[in-house]
């Protein structure tokens, strides 16, 4: 017969082995990130190129080793990207320019999509004032007038030494010839094919009903003809000619907007970047339209009032102090940011110290605020994103951060016909209704309206940091509304904890955005204590898998005592990313 004590005993330690089993698998995770040695940062002497593909990266730092700035470089691995990575690499989006001289001088280039002539601020809402679903994101009218090309030919005609068709030519080669898929690629093609069907009313190259497989060739014959034009003619061979004509035919047989006019009318501008220290250290970042650098700004400057190492990385108090002072950025990101050409936007009141300090002054160390309490909203989900970043030094010293997008996956899916890329679906970055989130989960009010030639308000936080002068930090990172945490992290990776470059990229992150009201994980985050240590103040916990796939991966330079080049792509979450230097 069974002995009752020993039978009720074996259950009750059964029951205990059950209950405690998540926060055993929650701190073994932790355990294994935490402890598990990132791999040395890749060096070079001279010069470093990052960006999300390895192909790419060669290209850039083949046109520095044969005597090309950092500007020719990004020139060549931005068209290259268009190839390569085509789900965010592009010529049919737009993107942001932060750069430093060797001698210091620094600026931004806006090269941000925008609506159409005939966009209005109505324009996706039915009769009854409701957003039409998906009318933002899928489809010929969610496209923006791009601007990557032109933002490409104004750096190379400012700052470029090589010749322009020289540094289109790689990616020329590329787009004929073709390349062959990583198991990465295979899977981003393979998971949009039922879009690239329903969205295209001819056959582009991407679709394939069998689906593509690791190793697989792939060659865009058509890409490579409007590559050519641009590389010939310049800016002109993409806004003017038969890209041109193309890209306005394939809008008219879809119902989108964009016109000669609206082509003929796009200009990316050069603006003043945003400017502040941080425990000693400049930062260089995105003004708006891109709500990077005001937000960044607001989150170090609250984040020095805190002895940040001393809390210790990741741990409860870290991550609250950092969601606090998250959920106030992005509230003003909805109520006062969008494009300075069309609304006044504050931008130093927003980032003065007596602004931030006021701002931040009710955080209590021991209890989360209500997301309500900081402004009204709701927002239920976050979905995905695809963006792209570069970071790159030269053997002079000159610094470039670039991150460019289509927005989604792959923008509006929608491909030129005869001209084969993609086009972006930015119209959904804008407030398409007042505290309508777009795929983001980010709100918006009137700031950020739908408007003919508006650009819409961003995330991307391209970002430079010097310390004493010389050049320190060039950091970027794809991700949607993960973007600004991203840089906030890494930046406080290097500086509070003294991390080298890969351990910065590397290291796990946490998001949250004022709506919805949670605190986003990615696995490995968080130990036991440290979970317990957020619930008790409040926080509502989500390990959110997009981070494993597609967000937080920064790419960056860190500059040594020594001047040495240290890059680190994040090629654990993006596993194509590369970092080469010489």
């Amino acid at each position: 017969m069974e002995n009752p004590q020993r039978t009720a005993i074996a259950i009750i330690l059964g029951t205990v082995l059950v209950l405690l089993a998540p926060f055993v698998a929650l701190q073994l995770d932790h355990w294994r990130y935490h402890w598990r040695l990132a791999p040395p940062d890749t060096h070079g002497d001279t010069a470093m190129v990052v960006s999300a593909h390895g192909l790419a990266s060669e290209i850039g730092r083949d046109v520095l080793a044969a005597g090309g700035n950092a500007f020719d470089a990004a020139v060549a691995v931005n068209f290259a990207l268009a190839v390569v990575y085509q789900q965010a690499g592009n010529i049919g989006g737009g993107g942001f320019m932060v750069y430093r001289l060797a001698d210091g001088a620094n600026g931004a280039l806006d090269f941000r999509e925008k609506a159409p002539l005939a966009a209005h601020r109505d324009m996706y809402l039915d009769a009854d004032g409701n957003v039409i679903k998906g009318a933002s994101l899928r489809g010929h009218l969610a496209v923006g007038v791009p601007g990557a090309v032109a933002g490409m030919a104004a750096a190379h005609e400012k700052f470029g030494s090589m010749a322009w068709a020289d540094l289109l030519a790689p990616a020329v080669d590329l787009a004929r010839g073709g390349f062959v898929l990583s198991p990465k690629a295979a899977k981003m093609f393979n998971r949009y094919q039922k879009d690239f069907a329903a969205l295209n009313d001819h056959t582009p190259v991407v679709l394939k009903p069998d689906g593509w497989r690791v190793g697989d060739k792939i060659r865009f014959p058509a890409l490579a003809d409007t590559l050519t034009r641009i590389a010939e003619n310049g800016r002109d061979g993409f806004y003017k000619g038969l890209t041109a004509r193309l890209l306005v035919a394939e809008m008219d047989a879809g119902g989108g907007l964009i016109t000669q006019a609206d082509l003929d009318a796009y200009a990316p501008v050069w603006r003043a970047p945003v400017r502040f220290s941080y425990r000693g250290h400049e930062v260089i970042s995105m003004p708006p339209p891109s709500s990077g650098g005001v937000a960044l700004a607001q989150l170090l400057k609250g984040a020095e009032a805190y002895d940040v190492r001393r809390m210790g990385h990741n741990s409860a108090a870290h991550i609250h102090m950092m969601v606090e002072l998250e959920r106030r950025a992005y509230a003003d990101r909805a109520s006062y940011l969008g494009d300075p050409d069309f609304v006044d936007v504050p931008v130093d009141r927003l980032v003065s110290d007596a602004y931030v300090k006021t701002r931040m002054a009710a955080i209590e160390p021991w209890q989360k605020t209500d997301s309500r309490d900081i402004r009204e909203g709701r927002v239920d989900r976050v979905e995905s994103v695809e963006t792209t970043h570069i970071s790159i030094v030269d053997p002079a010293g000159n610094a470039v951060a670039i991150t460019t997008t289509l927005n989604g996956n792959f923008g509006s899916k929608v491909v030129v016909r005869g001209a084969g890329f993609f086009l972006n679906n930015e119209m959904d970055d804008f407030a398409i209704k007042p505290d309508h989130a777009n795929q983001f989960g980010l709100l918006g009010n009137a700031q950020n309206a739908v408007a003919p030639g508006k650009r819409m308000l961003s995330s991307m936080t391209p970002t430079i940091v010097t310390k004493d002068g010389d050049l320190r930090l060039v950091v970027g990172t794809p991700g949607g509304a993960t973007i600004i945490t991203s840089v906030f992290q890494t930046i406080m990776n290097v500086v509070d904890f003294d991390m080298r470059a890969q351990q910065g990229v590397n290291a796990r992150k946490a998001h949250s955005q004022w709506q919805p009201d949670l605190v986003m994980l990615e696995r490995g985050t968080l130990s036991v204590p440290s979970m317990i240590g957020l619930m008790r103040r409040g926080h509502r916990l989500y390990a959110w898998p997009r981070f494993k796939y597609e967000l937080g991966r920064v790419e960056a330079v860190l500059i040594g005592d020594d001047g040495a080049r240290r890059g680190a792509a994040d090629y654990v979450r993006g596993k194509d990313d590369r970092a080469i230097g010489f």
